[in-house]
């Protein structure tokens, strides 16, 4: 359990979430698996000799990539336990399935295979759509340390897992913990609430501030070492915490909050910040 996987394909983005993973298995203690998926076909045995050659190949740039991805982790963390394997499958698939039992899973914003104007590639949305821990997103540029965690609150049950994780990451840096509740209408504490059509501005932030120190009292007296700075801003949430982004090492959203249907694996606000947001995101599904 106590290990970190990364996926990479030599692009850069992806090297930049190899970094970002390094340190941060470097201060959990923990070790980091690098992975890179390829085509399912190039682990079958050809019959033509000459797909043979082009096969082994394109499994040597595969071990490669690997290689590369394991020696830049290994520099950016000496004494890091790093491992490295190159897997068959869909890239999201395989990812998620080896994240099963790990930390957690990062990624870069795209790879190779991406469109040149596209800010999110297709495996990092399925994976913070679908992993089943918290999966962390690692935008296209060098991360820069503020000594600040930036926490999106939103009060709904499916957010405490991300707040967990907020502290949690917090206590492990030694990072201050920025926890913001955005609110622009009353706030809903439970479902099937009646919200009422006429309100005071004031009796709302008195509300939003009350649901944002429930929210985190629990979390305070666990992680009494966090220094909490708790904020209830009046704004659209995918305004206020883009701009908040920008001074966080991480932020951390939960997967879907009062909003989402039902059915729904990300919410609005985590979609948001994956493309907006200036620091890396972690997306955290459930409770911790």
């Amino acid at each position: 359990m106590n290990k970190i996987i990364v996926g990479t394909d030599g692009s850069e983005p992806s090297l930049l979430a190899v970094d970002w993973a390094a340190g941060e298995a470097a201060r959990r203690g923990a070790s980091l698996h690098v992975v890179y998926v390829v085509t399912p076909w190039l682990f079958d045995v050809p019959d033509d000799p000459g797909a043979a050659q082009v096969r082994e190949r394109m499994l040597h740039d595969g071990r490669g990539i690997v290689d590369v991805g394991a020696a830049r982790a290994a520099e950016r963390a000496p004494g890091l336990r790093v491992t490295g394997e190159q897997a068959g499958g869909q890239p999201a698939k395989v990812l998620i399935e080896r994240a099963r039992d790990a930390i957690m899973l990062v990624t870069g914003a795209r790879g190779r295979g991406g469109l040149a104007g596209l800010v999110l590639g297709s495996t990092a949305m399925q994976v913070t759509a679908h992993a089943p821990g918290p999966a962390v997103v690692v935008r296209a540029h060098e991360p820069s340390e503020h000594g600040e965690i930036v926490l999106g609150v939103d009060g709904s049950p499916a957010g405490a897992g991300a707040i967990g994780f907020a502290f949690e990451e917090a206590s492990v840096r030694g990072a201050r913990l920025r926890a913001l509740l955005a609110w622009t209408h009353p706030v809903s504490t439970g479902p099937g609430d009646m919200l009422p059509l006429v309100y005071d501005r004031e009796i709302l932030a008195g509300d939003a501030r009350r649901l944002l120190a429930e929210s985190l009292a629990g979390w305070r007296s666990k992680y009494p070492e966090v220094e909490v700075v708790a904020e209830a801003v009046r704004g659209r949430p995918g305004s206020v915490l883009t701009e908040a982004s920008a001074r966080a090492d991480l932020l951390v959203v939960g997967s879907r909050g009062h909003g989402g249907f039902a059915g729904l694996l990300l919410g609005s606000v985590g979609q948001a910040m994956l493309h907006r947001a200036h620091s890396p995101v972690a997306i955290v599904h459930g409770s911790p």
